[in-house]
């Protein structure tokens, strides 16, 4: 519910909540989506509403078709790959940087992180570990003055990250991820940058494995060339 905000704000609102819903899964896709209906449960009026669905349209994460409506996109295979190798190629070079401006500071500031990530797969609550996941890799690319580069890398991420929260919905890695990020901080504080690489290119190999499992186990939730944006509906 958003109330009291100038329009600019509730217009940005309204798109983040869409667009966190849609890489949470609590919009799956092929799901049909409303403006009437967002915006009766935001407690906004449609224009912010229909503001966010072009953006998202834009995007990808929203398709509109003639006479049927707005539908939430199907995650596109070949779009996940190239975010997948941006994601890789970026971040493992980072964590070897990371080590000309590694800091006590940054450490801390990682290792805070991580207890947090702990007590959040403790308590099962997937979404917040994914917020902390996110957190802790944004962490190392800032400790290397590249946060433009990590914001330029989410612009690419849609459709692996609604991979990566399927993967974390579906209780996959977890215990392997706590280690990985662990190892790394103790890579870094050991000034072990062979170490450092290694783990994070098995980290970011993770990605690949999961997505494998999902377009067999949802190929509902998949475009393919082969038979297009299929009628869900």
């Amino acid at each position: 519910m958003i109330h009291n905000e100038n329009t600019n704000t509730v217009q940005t609102n309204v798109y983040n909540i869409i667009k966190n819903e849609i890489v949470k899964f609590n919009l799956v896709p092929g799901q049909k989506i409303t403006e009437n209906k967002i915006a009766e449960k935001l407690s906004v009026s449609r224009t912010p509403v229909r503001e966010a669905f072009l953006r998202l349209k834009q995007e990808g994460l929203i398709v509109v078709y003639p006479q049927r409506g707005s539908f939430i996109s199907l995650i596109d295979p070949e779009h996940v790959e190239e975010a997948r190798y941006m994601r890789a190629t970026l971040e493992i070079a980072t964590v070897e940087l990371a080590f000309d401006h590694v800091s006590e500071e940054m450490l801390v500031k990682l290792e805070e992180n991580l207890q947090k990530q702990k007590n959040s797969i403790a308590e099962k609550r997937y979404e917040d570990f994914f917020e902390y996941d996110q957190d802790f890799h944004k962490t190392i690319f800032e400790a290397c003055n590249k946060l433009r580069v990590w914001d330029y890398m989410q612009g690419m991420m849609f459709n692996l990250n609604r991979i990566r929260m399927l993967s974390l919905a579906s209780n996959y890695h977890w215990e392997t991820l706590l280690l990985q990020h662990e190892q790394i901080i103790d890579s870094m504080r050991n000034n072990e940058r062979d170490q450092a690489r290694q783990i994070m290119t098995d980290h970011m190999g993770l990605q690949s494995i999961d997505f494998a499992k999902f377009m067999q186990e949802y190929p509902q939730y998949f475009y393919t060339a082969s038979v297009g944006e299929r009628s869900l509906w």
